[in-house]
C-alpha cells in the first residue's frame, strides 16, 4: 500500500511514523508514506495556499490551484483508489471504513486547514470525506494520523498475531471483553476462574458474552445499529 499526504505542515505529520508499528511497517516494506508540501505547488513568490471567501466572512479558505497542481502531479505517476479529505464535516471514521481502506493500493489524504478548502476541490477530486469526531482541530494533520494508524495495523504483516485486529472493539459490532494477564491475583483481586480452566470453547461463549455486557452498558447505541 502507498499513501500520499498533502499538507501545509508536513513536519507535524512525520513523527508518528517515526515509531512504533507504523515505523515498523514502513521498515518492513509492507506500506509506503509520502509526505507532501503544498507551498511547493503554488505560483507565487510567497506561497500562497490560501484567500479570503468569495462574499464575504471571517477565516481564510485554501485554494484550488495548488492543490490541483499537486493531486494532478501524484496521479500521473499511479493510479489511486481513493482521495480522501479530512473534515470534520465528513463520514465518522469508524472500524468498517478502515478496513475497506486497508485493502486499498494507493490513496491520497488531503489535510485541510483555515476555513477548509474550496468547495470545487471536494467537487471534483475528492472521493470521500472523513472525519474522527464531531469537532474541530486546527487542521487536518491529527485526523489524517488517526486514520493512517487505523489502516496500516489491518495490513497482513503489521502486527506481530494477525488474529489480533480481528479481535478489536468493532470488528464485530460490539466492545472488546475484558482481558486479563499476570499475575492471577494482585491486591486481592482476581482473574475469574473460568480462564484457567483449558475449556476454549466456554471461554469465548463468556467472551461473547462479557463484550456483549459491555456494549449494552457503555454503547447501547452500536446494538441498535
Amino acid at each position: 500500500m502507498r499513501i500520499d499526504i498533502i499538507t501545509v505542515l508536513p513536519e507535524l505529520l512525520k513523527s508518528p511514523f517515526e515509531a512504533s508499528i507504523l515505523k515498523r511497517a514502513i521498515e518492513a516494506g509492507l506500506v509506503e508514506v509520502h509526505f507532501h508540501n503544498l507551498r511547493d505547488y503554488t505560483s507565487d513568490r510567497y506561497k500562497s495556499i490560501d484567500g479570503t471567501q468569495f462574499g464575504g466572512g471571517a477565516g481564510m479558505v485554501m485554494m484550488v490551484e495548488p492543490i490541483d497542481k499537486c493531486i494532478s502531479a501524484l496521479k500521473s505517476e499511479r493510479n489511486y483508489d481513493e482521495v480522501i479529505y479530512m473534515t470534520p464535516d465528513g463520514e465518522t471514521l469508524k472500524q468498517g471504513i478502515a478496513n475497506q481502506l486497508s485493502l486499498k493500493e494507493n490513496i491520497i489524504i488531503l489535510c485541510g486547514h483555515y476555513k477548509g478548502v474550496d468547495q470545487r476541490v471536494r467537487d471534483h477530486f475528492i472521493t470521500r470525506e472523513i472525519s474522527i469526531g464531531d469537532y474541530v482541530l486546527s487542521g487536518g494533520e491529527l485526523g489524517a494520523a488517526v486514520l493512517c494508524d487505523a489502516i496500516i495495523r489491518l495490513i497482513p504483516g503489521v502486527l506481530g498475531n494477525e488474529t489480533s485486529a480481528l479481535t478489536d472493539s468493532f470488528q464485530d459490532g460490539l466492545l472488546a471483553p475484558p482481558i486479563y494477564t499476570k499475575p492471577r491475583e494482585y491486591k486481592g483481586w482476581k482473574v475469574p476462574e473460568l480462564l484457567f480452566g483449558g475449556n476454549f470453547p466456554e471461554i469465548e461463549r463468556w467472551r461473547e458474552e462479557q463484550a456483549y455486557l459491555r456494549t449494552k452498558e457503555r454503547r447501547p447505541d452500536l446494538l441498535e445499529d
